[in-house]
């Protein structure tokens, strides 16, 4: 790779005017965005520029995407660029998603009664441990379905079939409700929690609480 120094700017101000080290000769280079973020050592402004340039989807639609359950390889096919040029906007969303799903295994579930004393993840821990599963192995998971709310996510391994419960969270200054959204949920917040999980069926893109069935 050749060295290049700045040698001025042109008249006009739209580039700026190089000049090779040992042949001295000259180039130009556009005085863009591109160039003032990359002089800043500005990577995230660069990225951006980039993702603009050279995709269909804007910075903050692969944040809304993320934000909504896709994962950031979804993302990247959708727009046509690398993956890791997702993954500047994609990283602080998924922070945020975790997050969420933290807050959701502290929040209580709704019963007839009202809010249960114990959170989420304590009732599920006790439901996993009746049935012989390992909650430590089960992955969890939260995004924003089109209405804004939060849905949390338990993903686990039973046999050969992988599973998955959903709940909507509603944070609040007590920890935040959570109510079911399948059978799965259901089952497993249910006080008779000994009783094996009914009619489970593995998880398909068809799924419609899964973020992978999202267009």
């Amino acid at each position: 790779m050749r060295e290049l120094r700045v040698i001025g700017l042109e008249p006009d101000g739209t580039h700026i005017v190089c000049a090779d080290s040992e042949s001295g000769e000259r180039f130009r280079v556009p005085a863009d965005d591109k160039l003032r973020a990359a002089s800043r050592g500005d990577v995230a402004r660069f990225g951006q520029i980039e993702i603009e340039t050279e995709s269909r989807i804007r910075p903050r639609d692969i944040q809304a995407r993320i934000r909504a359950g896709a994962t950031v390889e979804q993302v990247a096919t959708e727009a046509g660029v690398s993956v890791k040029k997702i993954e500047t906007f994609a990283h602080p969303v998924l922070l945020e998603r975790s997050r969420a799903a933290e807050m959701a295994q502290a929040g209580h579930p709704v019963r007839e009664n009202g809010p249960t004393v114990l959170t989420l993840a304590e009732i599920v821990g006790l439901a996993f441990r009746a049935r012989g599963h390992n909650l430590d192995e089960a992955e969890w998971d939260a995004w924003r379905d089109d209405e804004g709310h939060w849905i949390a996510q338990l993903e686990w391994q039973a046999g050969r079939t992988r599973n998955a419960a959903h709940w909507r969270f509603q944070p609040d200054s007590h920890g935040g409700t959570i109510a079911p959204l399948d059978a799965a949920a259901t089952d497993l917040i249910d006080p008779d929690f000994g009783r094996p999980l009914r009619g489970l069926a593995p998880i398909s893109a068809e799924d419609p609480h899964s973020p992978s069935s999202k267009p």
